[in-house]
């Protein structure tokens, strides 16, 4: 059956991607959000075994809908593994924002909340002569299952070529607990928010979908491959069309010889 299938050397390219950049911009280490999930645990566990767990900050970012567990679960997996935890409350800045901003309802108050996060590390990363690492995996990229310059903004972004089965498989084999790979995929953005409910599609099955728009497959071989059913097709194809613009930088207008995020390359520069 058509399924994203985890490349044994997975840890080492990530490694060596996460050496070469930290090393290459000159900064000390990176910073981390850690919320006790699947996706930023594993993060936190790859970049501590690649660059040292001295390099490595996890922030934790409660408010009202962030569950202790997580945010204790968080501190354990630090503990266990040498990585710095650093407590940021951030309620007092999402009620400021959400007032502000008269905010209504969970999905409006979710995406302060997720900027909020990021404003966070990005401040302390600036502060610290850090790189902020992402959590994103490529389940979330493609469908557009992130805030845009909320969780989906980052320096790096370790997991973003890894389905989240993929993820789920690595998680296992670099030692990050049951429990935690166990746990229910959830932003905790708000109350009972679960990330497939969301989605309107299990993890499983959007990944093996993902998996046969990725190889240009046409919607009756995925339909076979993958064995779901073409509302299912449909439904991700949808998706992944709808959240385009969410995984480009802001668009310019062509007027120079060069011009960014069309066709500038920094790689001309060295």
């Amino acid at each position: 059956m058509l399924r994203p299938v985890l490349k044994d050397d997975s840890q080492t390219v990530i490694s060596w991607f996460l050496r070469h950049h930290v090393i290459e911009s000159g900064m000390e280490g990176v910073v981390v959000g850690m919320s006790g999930g699947l996706d930023s645990s594993v993060v936190a566990k790859l970049a501590a075994d690649a660059l040292g767990p001295d390099h490595v900050l996890g922030v934790l970012m409660p408010e009202t809908t962030t569950p202790d567990e997580c945010m204790e679960d968080a501190e354990v997996m630090a503990g266990n593994w040498g990585i710095e935890v650093r407590t940021v409350d951030i309620l007092d800045g999402v009620e400021a924002l959400g007032e502000m901003l008269d905010c209504e309802g969970d999905e409006d108050l979710g995406n302060v909340k997720s900027r909020v996060r990021m404003m966070t590390l990005y401040h302390i990363a600036r502060t610290e002569g850090r790189m902020v690492l992402g959590t994103s995996n490529k389940s979330e990229l493609l469908t557009g299952y992130f805030t845009k310059w909320g969780d989906g903004a980052s320096d790096l972004c370790p997991i973003g070529d890894l389905y989240k089965t993929q993820v789920t498989e690595l998680a296992s084999r670099i030692g990050v607990p049951q429990k935690v790979i166990d746990r229910v995929p959830s932003g905790d953005l708000w109350e009972g928010q679960t990330d497939e409910a969301e989605l309107g599609i299990d993890y499983a099955t959007l990944d093996r979908i993902l998996l046969g728009i990725e190889l240009a497959m046409d919607d009756e071989d995925i339909i076979t491959g993958a064995k779901v059913d073409r509302e299912q097709v449909a439904h991700v194809r949808a998706l992944v069309r709808g959240s385009v613009h969410k995984r480009r930088m802001g668009l310019v207008p062509k007027l120079g010889a060069r011009t960014v995020g069309l066709d500038w390359r920094e790689a001309d520069l060295r």
